[in-house]
Protein backbone atom coordinates (compact mmCIF):
# COMPACT_ATOMS: atom_id res chain seq x y z
CA UNK A 1 0.00 0.00 0.00
CA UNK A 2 1.32 3.43 -0.95
CA UNK A 3 1.68 5.75 2.05
CA UNK A 4 0.30 9.32 2.08
CA UNK A 5 3.92 10.49 2.39
CA UNK A 6 4.90 8.71 -0.81
CA UNK A 7 1.83 10.02 -2.66
CA UNK A 8 2.65 13.58 -1.56
CA UNK A 9 6.28 13.35 -2.64
CA UNK A 10 5.57 11.75 -6.02
CA UNK A 11 2.93 14.37 -6.80
CA UNK A 12 5.40 17.09 -5.91
CA UNK A 13 8.07 15.55 -8.16
CA UNK A 14 5.53 15.14 -10.98
CA UNK A 15 5.08 18.93 -11.03
CA UNK A 16 8.70 19.26 -12.15
CA UNK A 17 11.23 21.97 -11.38
CA UNK A 18 9.96 25.52 -11.61
CA UNK A 19 9.46 28.81 -9.78
CA UNK A 20 8.90 27.17 -6.38
CA UNK A 21 10.50 23.74 -6.76
CA UNK A 22 14.08 22.56 -7.32
CA UNK A 23 15.69 19.10 -7.37
CA UNK A 24 19.22 18.19 -6.23
CA UNK A 25 20.60 14.66 -6.21
CA UNK A 26 23.05 15.73 -3.45
CA UNK A 27 24.79 18.80 -2.01
CA UNK A 28 28.45 19.12 -2.93
CA UNK A 29 28.85 22.84 -2.12
CA UNK A 30 27.27 24.92 0.65
CA UNK A 31 27.92 28.12 -1.30
CA UNK A 32 26.09 26.84 -4.38
CA UNK A 33 23.04 25.59 -2.48
CA UNK A 34 22.92 28.96 -0.67
CA UNK A 35 21.97 30.56 -4.00
CA UNK A 36 18.80 28.46 -4.16
CA UNK A 37 17.90 29.22 -0.52
CA UNK A 38 18.41 32.95 -1.09
CA UNK A 39 16.55 32.94 -4.42
CA UNK A 40 13.51 31.28 -2.83
CA UNK A 41 13.57 33.62 0.19
CA UNK A 42 13.85 36.70 -2.06
CA UNK A 43 10.99 35.54 -4.28
CA UNK A 44 7.79 33.73 -3.26
CA UNK A 45 9.40 30.91 -1.31
CA UNK A 46 9.87 27.35 -2.49
CA UNK A 47 10.86 23.76 -1.84
CA UNK A 48 14.13 21.98 -2.49
CA UNK A 49 14.07 18.19 -2.81
CA UNK A 50 17.46 16.59 -2.13
CA UNK A 51 17.92 13.04 -3.34
CA UNK A 52 16.04 13.61 -6.60
CA UNK A 53 17.71 13.96 -10.03
CA UNK A 54 16.72 16.62 -12.55
CA UNK A 55 14.61 14.07 -14.43
CA UNK A 56 12.59 13.34 -11.29
CA UNK A 57 14.19 9.98 -10.48
CA UNK A 58 14.54 9.33 -6.75
CA UNK A 59 18.06 8.20 -5.82
CA UNK A 60 18.09 8.94 -2.08
CA UNK A 61 20.70 10.53 0.18
CA UNK A 62 22.25 10.40 3.66
CA UNK A 63 19.86 12.78 5.37
CA UNK A 64 22.20 13.66 8.26
CA UNK A 65 25.01 14.81 5.95
CA UNK A 66 22.67 16.76 3.68
CA UNK A 67 20.88 18.41 6.63
CA UNK A 68 24.27 19.57 7.93
CA UNK A 69 25.13 21.10 4.54
CA UNK A 70 21.76 22.92 4.38
CA UNK A 71 22.30 24.36 7.85
CA UNK A 72 25.84 25.41 6.91
CA UNK A 73 24.59 27.08 3.74
CA UNK A 74 21.75 28.93 5.50
CA UNK A 75 23.81 30.17 8.44
CA UNK A 76 27.30 30.73 6.99
CA UNK A 77 26.68 31.43 3.31
CA UNK A 78 23.48 33.51 3.48
CA UNK A 79 23.25 37.08 4.76
CA UNK A 80 21.04 37.49 6.66
CA UNK A 81 20.48 33.86 7.61
CA UNK A 82 17.68 32.12 5.67
CA UNK A 83 14.97 30.33 7.65
CA UNK A 84 13.98 26.84 6.52
CA UNK A 85 12.07 23.72 7.56
CA UNK A 86 13.37 20.18 6.99
CA UNK A 87 11.18 17.12 6.39
CA UNK A 88 12.56 13.64 5.76
CA UNK A 89 10.63 11.34 3.41
CA UNK A 90 11.23 7.63 2.84
CA UNK A 91 10.11 6.33 -0.53
CA UNK A 92 11.03 2.90 -1.90
CA UNK A 93 13.58 2.53 0.93
CA UNK A 94 15.27 5.73 -0.21
CA UNK A 95 15.52 8.95 1.78
CA UNK A 96 14.58 12.32 0.29
CA UNK A 97 15.09 15.54 2.21
CA UNK A 98 12.53 18.31 1.66
CA UNK A 99 13.75 21.83 2.43
CA UNK A 100 10.94 24.36 2.65
CA UNK A 101 11.97 28.03 2.44
CA UNK A 102 9.35 30.72 3.13
CA UNK A 103 9.38 34.05 1.34
CA UNK A 104 11.13 36.70 3.42
CA UNK A 105 8.75 39.55 4.20
CA UNK A 106 11.13 42.26 5.40
CA UNK A 107 14.68 41.26 4.43
CA UNK A 108 16.70 40.92 1.23
CA UNK A 109 19.10 37.99 1.37
CA UNK A 110 22.50 37.57 -0.26
CA UNK A 111 24.52 34.43 -0.93
CA UNK A 112 28.27 34.24 -0.48
CA UNK A 113 29.96 33.13 -3.69
CA UNK A 114 33.02 30.91 -3.86
CA UNK A 115 35.03 34.09 -4.51
CA UNK A 116 33.81 35.61 -1.25
CA UNK A 117 31.42 38.15 -2.80
CA UNK A 118 27.88 38.66 -1.49
CA UNK A 119 25.26 38.53 -4.24
CA UNK A 120 21.46 38.93 -4.32
CA UNK A 121 19.68 36.11 -6.16
CA UNK A 122 16.04 35.82 -7.18
CA UNK A 123 14.08 32.89 -8.57
CA UNK A 124 12.89 33.04 -12.18
CA UNK A 125 11.15 29.94 -13.55
CA UNK A 126 13.52 27.08 -12.66
CA UNK A 127 16.69 29.18 -12.38
CA UNK A 128 18.43 31.28 -9.74
CA UNK A 129 19.14 34.70 -11.27
CA UNK A 130 21.85 37.12 -10.16
CA UNK A 131 19.76 40.23 -9.48
CA UNK A 132 21.12 43.41 -11.02
CA UNK A 133 21.23 46.69 -9.09
CA UNK A 134 17.74 47.70 -10.22
CA UNK A 135 16.19 44.37 -9.18
CA UNK A 136 18.01 44.40 -5.83
CA UNK A 137 16.99 47.97 -4.96
CA UNK A 138 13.36 47.37 -5.95
CA UNK A 139 13.30 44.31 -3.69
CA UNK A 140 14.76 46.33 -0.79
CA UNK A 141 12.24 49.13 -1.20
CA UNK A 142 9.29 46.77 -1.37
CA UNK A 143 10.40 45.04 1.83
CA UNK A 144 11.24 48.24 3.68
CA UNK A 145 9.00 48.82 6.74
CA UNK A 146 8.49 52.40 5.55
CA UNK A 147 7.24 51.28 2.14
CA UNK A 148 8.15 52.75 -1.24
CA UNK A 149 7.47 56.20 -2.66
CA UNK A 150 7.92 57.50 -6.19
CA UNK A 151 9.22 60.71 -7.72
CA UNK A 152 7.23 61.64 -10.81
CA UNK A 153 9.39 63.84 -13.00
CA UNK A 154 9.98 64.35 -16.72
CA UNK A 155 11.90 61.10 -17.21
CA UNK A 156 9.26 59.03 -15.41
CA UNK A 157 6.53 60.65 -17.53
CA UNK A 158 8.48 59.99 -20.74
CA UNK A 159 8.84 56.32 -19.86
CA UNK A 160 5.17 55.80 -18.96
CA UNK A 161 4.02 57.66 -22.07
CA UNK A 162 6.27 55.47 -24.22
CA UNK A 163 4.96 52.27 -22.65
CA UNK A 164 1.34 53.18 -23.30
CA UNK A 165 1.99 52.58 -27.02
CA UNK A 166 4.95 50.17 -26.89
CA UNK A 167 5.07 46.76 -25.27
CA UNK A 168 8.48 47.11 -23.64
CA UNK A 169 11.68 49.10 -23.39
CA UNK A 170 15.30 48.24 -22.68
CA UNK A 171 17.64 50.12 -20.36
CA UNK A 172 19.62 51.61 -23.25
CA UNK A 173 16.42 52.63 -25.04
CA UNK A 174 15.27 54.50 -21.95
CA UNK A 175 18.57 56.40 -21.76
CA UNK A 176 18.14 57.53 -25.37
CA UNK A 177 14.40 58.21 -25.10
CA UNK A 178 14.67 60.52 -22.10
CA UNK A 179 18.20 61.71 -22.92
CA UNK A 180 19.42 60.78 -19.43
CA UNK A 181 22.55 59.22 -18.00
CA UNK A 182 22.55 55.56 -16.87
CA UNK A 183 22.41 56.36 -13.14
CA UNK A 184 19.31 58.52 -13.73
CA UNK A 185 17.72 55.74 -15.81
CA UNK A 186 18.35 53.33 -12.93
CA UNK A 187 16.62 55.73 -10.54
CA UNK A 188 13.60 56.05 -12.84
CA UNK A 189 13.19 52.29 -13.23
CA UNK A 190 13.65 51.68 -9.50
CA UNK A 191 11.09 54.39 -8.66
CA UNK A 192 8.38 53.02 -10.94
CA UNK A 193 9.01 49.31 -10.35
CA UNK A 194 8.98 49.82 -6.57
CA UNK A 195 5.35 50.95 -6.68
CA UNK A 196 4.32 48.38 -9.31
CA UNK A 197 3.78 50.81 -12.17
CA UNK A 198 6.22 48.88 -14.36
CA UNK A 199 7.40 45.28 -14.33
CA UNK A 200 10.89 43.89 -14.80
CA UNK A 201 10.79 41.24 -17.53
CA UNK A 202 13.65 38.74 -17.49
CA UNK A 203 14.39 37.17 -20.86
CA UNK A 204 16.88 34.49 -21.88
CA UNK A 205 19.75 36.93 -22.42
CA UNK A 206 18.21 40.30 -21.65
CA UNK A 207 16.09 42.36 -19.26
CA UNK A 208 13.32 44.68 -20.41
CA UNK A 209 10.61 46.77 -18.76
CA UNK A 210 6.88 47.01 -19.44
CA UNK A 211 3.73 48.48 -17.91
CA UNK A 212 2.44 46.46 -15.00
CA UNK A 213 -0.95 44.97 -15.92
CA UNK A 214 -3.74 46.60 -13.93
CA UNK A 215 -6.49 44.49 -12.34
CA UNK A 216 -9.94 44.58 -13.93
CA UNK A 217 -11.70 47.72 -12.82
CA UNK A 218 -8.40 49.31 -11.76
CA UNK A 219 -6.94 52.63 -12.77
Amino acid sequence: MISPQEIYLKRLIADGEGQTLDFKFNISSASKIARTLVAFANSVGGRLLIGVKDNGRIIGINSDEEAYMIDLAATRHCLPEVRFKLTTHTVEDKTVLEVEVPASETEVHQAKTEDGDWVVYIRHDDKNIHANRIMSEVLRRKRSPTGATVRYEAAEKALLDYLTTNAQISFSQLCRLANIRPHIAERVLINLASVDLISIDIGHNSVSYSLMPQPAGGL
